[in-house]
């Protein structure tokens, strides 16, 4: 399990858990975060290439730099620490469906948050990366970028409008055991109200659409 955590005395970052089942106890496997110590970051996952060597792709935190990026770095193959410079893969105001938003209250500038990232591979051999930000009417969010050649360093090209644009995020996509590909997220995006929500998703050649 990849999860996030941060403490009064240290950054906000991902590190890579441990479990004999899915239901757990899970202890920790990487030493504290795989991601970078002295960052503000969140939500890493994990994503193996076609040449079966792992990455993890996070979020640096727009609490930290203003406006969000994704960022993509190698793991070695037993997840335990990461390998090589963290890669920049884009920034949350590239997408044209962001819109600035400061939450907290921390900047005199405009900030743009990047969330959740969920890489899948279509059908068609088509790279997606599913992540959420707030919209330009001010809601939670979640978007698609499309991998112009593949490969999880892109370049990366944003949709237009989002997947969903209804006070939810944070996707993944999941097969059900009857086959079908759902999408799940959270909504709302109000602690503790935030309920799990799965909708019915199809594939096209380089996306995915709400099923009807």
């Amino acid at each position: 399990m990849f999860a996030s955590f941060k403490a009064t005395d240290a950054a906000r970052g991902t590190a890579v858990l441990a479990a004999d089942s899915p239901a757990g106890p899970y202890v920790p496997w990487s030493d504290g975060p795989v991601t970078p110590r002295d960052w503000e970051c969140l939500d890493g996952t994990l994503y193996v290439d076609p040449d079966g060597e792992p990455w993890i792709v996070y979020c640096h935190e727009w609490l930290q730099v203003v406006d969000g990026r994704m960022i993509a770095q190698r793991l070695t193959p037993d997840l335990l620490e990461t390998t090589g410079e963290p890669v920049e893969l884009f920034r949350a105001s590239s997408a044209p469906w962001v819109g600035a938003g400061d939450p907290a209250g921390l900047y005199d500038e405009p900030a743009y948050v990047t969330d959740g990232p969920w890489l899948h591979r279509l059908a068609s051999g088509t790279l997606i990366m599913l992540w959420s930000s707030g919209n330009t009417s001010g809601s939670y969010a979640m978007g698609i970028a499309r991998s112009l050649t593949g490969d999880v360093l892109g370049p990366w090209e944003h949709q237009a409008e989002p997947l969903w644009a209804d006070d939810g995020g944070h996707g993944m996509i999941v097969r059900a055991l009857d086959g079908r590909l759902l999408v799940t997220l959270h909504q709302p995006n109000q602690t503790p109200l935030e309920r799990p929500v799965f909708a019915e998703i199809e594939e096209t050649e380089h996306s995915i659409v709400l099923a009807d």
